[in-house]
């Protein structure tokens, strides 16, 4: 049976705390939508917003956002993640060696840590659905911030190697040559994914955000037990997981990157993880 009652909402007073999430454009995050029924029903006094903001503008923004006294954390989407890992006091070590960030933590002495968890989030996704990571071979579109934590969530995960591809070749080679100094040899630039060797193909693009974008790879490319991946949220179902599923492949959402991260953003707010079953 569907459950179709309205998710609790928290009350907005003058004692709330603030979080928003941070990204151009905004329509498609899932993560208000998920964190203030949890908010509501853990009885914390607080909403998270979303924020549009112009790449432009980042850094003013975020300087803002830091200055609002009761403003406890910023989560960061497309396309800032990179310039926003810079935005902050200190750095987590998974930033460190992604490069990028998705969410901001005001610490007790008002000092702001950066952290990352798309990575984690999809490799958590991934086992959850039954997919191995250990040994696979990975074509990975997209060096941008989601692609460059969840290059390095999956080489830490065991995997084989990955191939990964971006237009914006200086991000490129920023991203394979920071990651091949912990992992040499298994990460590597390509012009073109070798589709047709790969066990997982993952677009980390924003390719799929509109329905006139093209598809980040062709999946009839690909061998026919491999796994498509997508970290567009909305819509649910791209056009390339639609191909995808047509040919016969195992497709992963995006939905489940994010829901692999709300333990750990539970844990990083001091909040209770959600309740299960």
């Amino acid at each position: 049976m569907t459950n179709t009652a309205t998710p609790p909402q928290a009350a907005i007073s003058g004692t709330t705390r603030l979080y928003a999430v941070i990204g151009d454009p905004v329509e498609q995050v899932q993560s208000p939508g998920l964190l203030n029924p949890l908010f509501a029903e853990q009885g914390v006094d607080a909403v998270l917003v979303p924020v549009q903001v112009h790449p432009g503008d980042l850094e003013r923004v975020v300087h803002g956002l830091q200055r609002i006294g009761n403003l406890d954390g910023v989560f960061v989407t497309v396309p800032h993640k990179t310039h926003a890992a810079q935005l902050a006091d200190r750095q987590s070590h998974t930033v460190k060696i992604a490069g990028t960030a998705n969410v901001l933590r005001r610490e007790p002495d008002g000092s702001w840590l950066a952290e990352n968890f798309d990575g984690s989030g999809f490799v958590t996704g991934l086992a959850r659905a039954g997919h191995e990571i250990r040994g696979k071979r990975v074509a990975l579109a997209g060096a941008g911030g989601a692609g460059s934590a969840i290059a390095s969530a999956l080489l830490t995960a065991g995997a084989d190697r990955i191939a990964v591809t971006d237009p914006d070749l200086p991000k490129l080679e920023t991203l394979v040559g920071r990651l091949a100094t912990y992992w040499p040899g298994r990460i590597h630039a390509v012009a073109e994914l070798p589709l047709h060797e790969s066990d997982l193909a993952v677009n980390a693009t924003p390719l799929g955000l509109r329905s006139s974008d093209p598809l980040p790879f062709q999946p009839e490319a690909l061998p026919p037990a491999a796994v498509v991946g997508d970290i567009i949220m909305k819509p649910h179902e791209t056009p390339l997981l639609r191909q995808a599923a047509a040919l016969g492949h195992h497709v992963h959402h995006g939905i489940h990157m994010l829901n692999g991260q709300v333990e750990s953003y539970c844990a990083f707010f001091g909040l209770s993880a959600p309740r299960t079953g």
